[in-house]
């Protein structure tokens, strides 16, 4: 590897952007559920989740708290853990494409597949966590 590159993937801002940017889907709509949480409760009970409000609140919390333990690598590993065990059950809960008929059985199909890279990148994350990285 080029010494310029290894300089750039060790920087501990590229680092901080890398694990800002990951965190993006989780930590934007986190901040969306505090700035409406009305909306949150109606996502809640749009797939069936009572009492919505209660999973509205956990859900923001483990988006933001989650984003946040990976964001400042504190405890990072617990952080994707959780959003990890978040998007999976997003799966069967919000996006089960296997009882869908065309065309929204494709396109969720899809959003799944994205949802399984992501929790492959926060795998990434919990396994790097902690790491130190140079200036």
């Amino acid at each position: 590897m080029p010494i310029a590159i290894h300089r750039i993937l060790t920087s501990r801002r590229f680092n901080f952007l890398a694990r800002t940017v990951l965190t993006f889907v989780f930590w934007s709509a986190g901040l969306a559920g505090i700035f409406d949480f009305s909306g949150k409760v109606i996502e809640m009970e749009m797939v069936g989740l009572e009492p919505a409000a209660l999973f509205a609140l956990a859900v923001t919390i483990v988006q933001i708290g989650g984003s946040t333990l990976i964001i400042i690598d504190r405890f990072a590993w617990l952080g994707a853990g959780a959003l990890g065990v978040f998007l999976a059950l997003t799966i069967p809960i919000a996006h089960p494409f296997w009882q869908m008929s065309e065309p929204n059985r494709t396109f969720e199909f899809y959003v799944v597949l994205e949802h399984i890279s992501l929790i492959g990148g926060l795998m990434i994350a919990a396994a790097l966590s902690g790491r130190k990285t140079i200036s």
